[in-house]
């Protein structure tokens, strides 16, 4: 079994897999790590491990970790299922290199758009040949309310809410029309010009805000919010071959 390690800035995402099958679960802050990767320990016959991350980890918590598993660090140097044609490969964050493994193993021959919507959203393109081209970066939901009421004098911060309607008749229900109704045309929007491109494409949708979005959304995706541990997963294997 495989143990896939995602860590964010304040959360960390443990996951187990079975070949390719999740079969396990857990979120918890950053300093439960150690304990929670022993209690799977405990659980499960985990042979390798890969870690993925995006905030500082503790390099004495990784050599722990090491010296009960097999452990692939990703980073910019490891090798991956897919040609990346992007212009500053080392700039690539490895959440954005894990989602696109993860398309080359669930869509394998399909021109493929992910759209990460968590902090940031993230647009990242792979042709059919397996070819990364790149792709886009803008502000996530959450980023757009607080620039509204960080960087004005007195709009306030709210809550992520679906809008009632279009026009908004009160400062909130303006807010909430403008961020929502901005990302989501700003999704649909993207999506056409890639399929006017590539008629062919396959989109899929995933991070914090997805389930959201995708009710909202008038392009047809797929919705799956364990694509990047199951991308994680995949590199894993690859890197085990």
């Amino acid at each position: 079994m495989n143990l896939v390690i995602d860590v964010g800035n304040s959360f960390v995402k443990l996951a187990i897999f079975n070949d390719n099958d999740l079969i396990d679960k857990v979120i918890v802050a950053v300093e439960a790590i150690l304990d929670q990767v022993d209690a799977l320990r405990l659980k499960y016959k985990i042979e390798k491990a890969i870690i993925s991350s995006v905030g500082k980890l503790n390099e004495d918590v990784s050599d722990c970790i090491s010296k009960s598993f097999n452990v692939l660090m990703l980073g910019a140097t490891t090798k991956l299922p897919f040609l990346n044609l992007y212009k500053t490969p080392n700039t690539l964050g490895i959440d954005r290199i894990a989602l696109v493994s993860a398309a080359v193993s669930q869509f394998p021959n399909k021109n493929t758009l992910i759209i990460d919507a968590g902090t940031c959203v993230t647009y990242d393109f792979i042709t059919a040949d397996a070819k990364y081209l790149g792709g886009a970066i803008s502000p996530g939901i959450r980023m757009r309310y607080q620039s509204l009421n960080d960087l004005t004098a007195n709009l306030p911060l709210l809550e992520t809410e679906m809008p009632e309607n279009i026009i908004g008749n009160t400062t909130n229900s303006a807010i909430h029309s403008g961020v929502v109704n901005g990302i989501l045309r700003e999704i649909d929007g993207l999506i056409g010009e890639y399929r006017l491109k590539y008629s062919d494409l396959t989109v899929i949708l995933t991070g914090g805000d997805a389930n959201f979005l995708s009710k909202q959304l008038k392009s047809s995706i797929f919705a799956n919010s364990n694509f990047l541990l199951q991308g994680l997963n995949y590199i894993l294997k690859f890197n085990s071959n």
